[in-house]
């Protein structure tokens, strides 16, 4: 089940809880400490130098069961506590050049400014320049709000501990958090199911039986027939891109309706799928079963027959609808008086030009920018993409997609994954929970991204398109 995102005082709450449950703090310290060390395992080799800085603290145990457990490297434990007189021991031990540096300073009870001292440790690690690995919380940061107290370490990843603490998430702590990965398996009991937060997180755990085993008596009409209408002058690649994402997520069928103008090189790339250019009337709902419109619909002319199709659908259409690209403008916001699922999946600047308002106001409020896409656009369904791209509605919890990395940063990913969302919803069994379909459809093409950056760091949006759902 999906992870709640956490206050300081909730995870507080919940640890107290587990201490009176009979759980001993010694022996999540010592599972946490496996867990982190198997991931500096992953990120340096055999033989790779390994700095662990660890304070007083909790979070400072959980470092030091960290370089206790870690195998095959050389480990260098400084244990610090005063920071005057260990600075010129870390300057020292940075100055080694180790493969990796792990912070586990302080944790999530700081909520005061630093000492002077505190400060100028933390600038030795961050003028160092090398790769550092934060324990639960970047030394330094505020975990309830993402501020800097007021410097903290500048994490290329925070390996949190139980559960996302609701600061890593906020626009002010991406500067200093890196990639946000979660450890939520370390011997606590059950988290609590809610949050003041209203924001939740899934991992792979969550995904491992979605979607379900096919039926073996299926057919192609089992799982539905998804019309994609995209692709124009200049923008045939969005509307293949967008076809093969649907391929992707396995529906029975997938019809590629593309520009007249773009049909033939758009066919040529599509063994799969069906292809046929628009025209008056091109679309009959008797034949599908859900809708995608708007990648690669950005020509400046010719597109009078898919824009009356999308109003119409969206507002009357017995099926899903997901809008992509440059059919978010096409969009009113009015009531949508069928109860079939509507999907939105804008990025901060698409979300800006429907809300009127300035990308800065979006990326400084993503939930409440969320929320309000969703209000204005008939309760649809939100995909608002960019780091740890966030799922949702006006009446729903919002959920935080944690995998994908800047690589994503390339066109045509965000096709892949319009079209893999459409191709999942097209199947009528992933209806029913659309918030986990939507999610699982972000995990997926997040974790695609993170396994080819793994391999090479030059990868491109074919590359993703193969890796996509594996």
């Amino acid at each position: 089940m999906p992870s709640p995102i956490l206050t300081v005082a909730e995870t507080r709450a919940w640890e107290a809880a587990s201490w009176d449950a009979g759980i001993s703090s010694e022996a999540v310290i010592t599972t946490a400490g496996t867990l982190l060390a198997r991931r500096v395992e992953q990120l340096v080799g055999p033989g790779a130098s390994v700095l662990v800085l660890a304070g007083k603290g909790n979070n400072g145990a959980d470092a030091k069961a960290l370089a206790r457990a870690v195998q095959g490297r050389a480990v260098e434990l400084v244990a610090i506590e005063d920071p005057v007189e260990s600075l010129a021991q870390v300057r020292g031990a940075l100055a080694r050049h180790p493969a990796l540096v792990v912070d586990g300073l302080f944790g999530i009870g700081l909520n005061r400014p630093l000492e002077s001292a505190w400060v100028e440790l933390i600038r030795s690690v961050n003028q160092s320049q090398l790769s550092v690995l934060s324990v639960d919380v970047p030394s330094g940061l505020n975990a309830d709000t993402g501020h800097p107290q007021p410097e903290a370490v500048r994490a290329r990843w925070t390996c949190t501990l139980g559960a996302v603490k609701v600061g890593l998430l906020s626009f002010q702590a991406a500067p200093w958090v890196g990639r946000v990965e979660l450890f939520d398996e370390i011997g606590l009991i059950a988290p609590p199911s809610t949050s003041t937060s209203t924001l939740t997180t899934s991992s792979a755990r969550d995904f491992e039986a979605f979607p379900p085993v096919r039926p073996e008596l299926a057919h192609k009409g089992t799982f539905g027939h998804l019309a994609v209408v995209a692709g124009s002058v200049g923008y045939h690649g969005a509307g293949v891109l967008a076809a093969r994402g649907a391929a992707r997520a396995k529906p029975g069928l997938v019809t590629l309706f593309t520009s007249p103008e773009t049909y033939g090189p758009a066919a040529s790339h599509l063994i799969g799928t069906m292809v046929a250019p628009w025209r008056p009337g091109f679309f009959d709902d008797r034949q599908f079963s859900a809708l995608l419109m708007g990648p690669g619909l950005a020509a400046a002319s010719g597109l009078d027959a898919p824009r009356t199709v999308l109003m119409e659908a969206w507002r009357t259409l017995e099926m899903p609808v997901v809008v992509d690209a440059s059919s978010l403008d096409w969009l009113q916001p009015r009531g949508v008086l069928s109860s079939a699922v509507r999907v939105i999946t804008p990025h901060p600047a698409e979300a800006a030009r429907m809300l009127g308002v300035e990308v800065d106001q979006v990326v400084a409020n993503r939930v409440g920018s969320l929320k309000e896409l969703s209000k204005r656009f008939g309760g649809a369904w939100v995909v608002l993409k960019g780091s740890r791209t966030l799922i949702g509605s006006m009446n729903s919890a919002v959920h935080v997609n944690l995998t994908g990395n800047p690589g994503l940063a390339q066109g045509g990913t965000g096709d892949l994954l319009s079209g893999f969302i459409a191709g999942l919803l097209a199947q009528p069994h992933l209806r029913a929970d659309p918030l986990k379909t939507l999610a699982y459809a972000c995990w997926a093409h997040g974790k695609a991204a993170d396994e080819l950056e793994a391999i090479r760091r030059n990868w491109t949006v074919e590359e993703l398109d193969v890796r996509l759902g594996v």
